[in-house]
């Protein structure tokens, strides 16, 4: 059923005049519908990768959650505002940059972010990753302002939002994460 909804998402978002309906309709959907429409604005205007991606599977869902939760124990990073960053970023692992000069692992840290705020950890693994994440977002105002801190994880206001709407989502939907973790990863060709 995740899969499913996740069809319906993705086409509707390509349709503006429906997205208008849906969202009086449904507003619940408004969410992962203006979602899907931030992050392909996003990647229309973002630069090619250096490298390629490759894909892999991500750690089991439940796994992924403690993660998060023991990074917001540690530096006061609400959970599910890291999930969020996950799911887009690398959607929780699958899609992984093979270039050394993109950003690299689950959180895609660029190389100089990694030493500023990977703690020693390994920018690949998953846990290591997620309280770098966690780490960088609280040292810049991110339990306080999590748009502010967003903006030193990525320059546009299109993260920002889908970011946060996610994290909505996930904290408001109790079965938000598992659905996102069951999506298809989709990798838009150049």
């Amino acid at each position: 059923m995740a899969r499913d909804r996740q069809i319906v998402i993705r086409t509707l978002a390509r349709r503006p005049r429906i997205v208008a309906v849906v969202v009086r309709l449904a507003p619940g959907e408004r969410d992962d519908l203006y979602v899907r429409r931030d992050l392909d604005k996003l990647s229309a205007a973002s630069p090619p990768q250096v490298g390629g991606v490759l894909v892999g599977r991500a750690r089991r869902a439940g796994n992924l959650r403690s993660f998060y939760r023991e990074a917001q124990r540690r530096f006061g990073i609400r959970w599910e505002l890291l999930a969020a960053i996950n799911f887009v970023e690398s959607d929780f692992g699958r899609a992984r940059t093979t270039a050394k000069a993109d950003a690299q692992g689950p959180m895609q840290f660029e190389p100089a972010t990694w030493r500023a705020y990977g703690m020693g950890g390994n920018v690949n693994d998953e846990h290591d990753a997620v309280l770098a994440a966690a780490n960088l977002l609280a040292r810049n105002g991110g339990r306080t302002d999590e748009r502010a801190a967003l903006r030193h994880y990525n320059r546009s206001p299109l993260y920002w939002d889908a970011v946060l709407r996610l994290a909505h989502r996930i904290a408001t939907v109790p079965t938000a994460l598992r659905e996102y973790h069951a999506w298809k990863l989709y990798l838009r060709k150049r």
